[in-house]
């Protein structure tokens, strides 16, 4: 609904501009209603996929995403297309589900799971070498706390040779 580009709207101030992108028209209405209730004019909400991110290259500072990727089915494109939007120096920040590395096949194939964001998350190994293909350096990640008995949220940074 478009909250975090609310946010980040604010905090890129009046001479910035936030982005939000979805792949459906309903969360983009309801996200343009939202930044209008709330007066926010520096934003812009974009249709598309996350796998192919309607951007210009090297056009965006930071690239925020809160629990998505894991959801993506070809999660190193979607951070490949991540890293071809940042801007020499740009910023990778996002927030997301990691799996333990003996996460079991009953977990990663339960569907329930999945919608949960559980069964398609990446381990940590898994997305830092998505991260490094896609020629983003300073790569951290942090757990802040378990979701489940096979995985743990994580804060995911990297950041884009200048």
């Amino acid at each position: 609904a478009g909250a975090d580009v609310l946010i980040s709207a604010r905090r890129v101030g009046a001479t910035g501009r936030a982005i939000g992108l979805d792949m459906t028209d309903e969360m983009l209405k309801l996200a343009r209603a939202n930044a209008a209730e709330a007066g926010v004019a520096n934003v812009e909400f974009v249709k598309g996929f996350i796998e192919e991110i309607p951007l210009a290259g090297a056009s965006v500072d930071v690239v925020i995403s809160n629990c998505v990727i894991n959801l993506a089915g070809d999660k190193t494109k979607v951070v490949a297309e991540a890293a071809r939007v940042l801007r020499p120096g740009g910023r990778f920040a996002v927030s997301d589900v990691i799996a333990d590395e003996d996460m079991d096949e009953a977990t990663r194939t339960d569907l329930a799971a999945y919608t949960g964001c559980i069964a398609g998350a990446l381990t940590e190994a898994e997305f830092r070498a998505a991260l490094a293909a896609a020629g983003l350096e300073d790569v951290e990640i942090r757990e802040t706390h378990r979701v489940h008995e096979h995985a743990g949220s994580a804060i995911i940074r990297a950041r884009k040779p200048a």
